[in-house]
């Protein structure tokens, strides 16, 4: 259904090879999680490939490719460039590639600051990018021990590590991974 060697092609062309590998290795983690877990895993794969096709793009190419989608970015999405990739990578899978899959779309669209009421997708993308095999930061190993337990500790974890790093870096805190974190443990641990 879909043409995963076109994709990987383009993100060839588009990214660092240093990016490349870690999309590669992304969808890797993703169909494994996928299997794990009963979703899609040529969805996962795609969106696993498809995640950060924007991340070395400028500025400028990223908010075009979002209005061409007719996607909104917020005020603060605008004031912290770190969140545009999310968004013109969904913009991009959408209006160029033409993938109109919503679950595919959204899990691109949060991968990076997940969000309340998260899909399966949307988790397994999600915690893939935290796990995949390049993935080498301090706390990479307790991240795959959590996924490997459970996907629940896994995205409450990486949820965590997000809020923690995010804060001690003075950087802007995205409302959609608090809502994220708020979910979690609503849904999951019941408090």
């Amino acid at each position: 259904m879909y043409n995963i060697k076109e994709y990987i092609s383009i993100i060839k062309e588009r990214l660092s090879d240093y990016r490349f590998y870690h999309s590669i290795c992304v969808a890797e983690s993703a169909k494994e999680l996928a299997r794990r877990y009963g979703a899609d895993e040529e969805k996962a794969e795609v969106a696993g490939i498809l995640h950060d096709i924007m991340k070395e793009s400028g500025d400028s190419e990223q908010l075009e490719i979002i209005e061409k989608a007719g996607m909104t970015i917020t005020d603060l999405e605008k004031k912290n460039k770190k969140f545009y990739h999310q968004i013109s990578g969904a913009a991009y899978a959408s209006a160029v590639l033409g993938i109109n899959d919503r679950e595919i779309i959204d899990a691109i669209r949060y991968h990076t600051t997940g969000r309340a009421d998260m899909t399966l997708m949307d988790e397994i993308i999600y915690l893939a990018d935290f796990i995949s095999a390049d993935r080498d930061y301090d706390d990479v190993d307790i991240m795959r021990e959590k996924v490997e337990k459970s996907k629940e500790e896994g995205l409450l974890y990486a949820t965590r590590y997000t809020i923690k790093s995010v804060i001690k870096k003075g950087r802007i805190l995205h409302p959609e991974t608090v809502n994220a974190y708020n979910w979690l443990i609503s849904a999951y641990f019941g408090k």
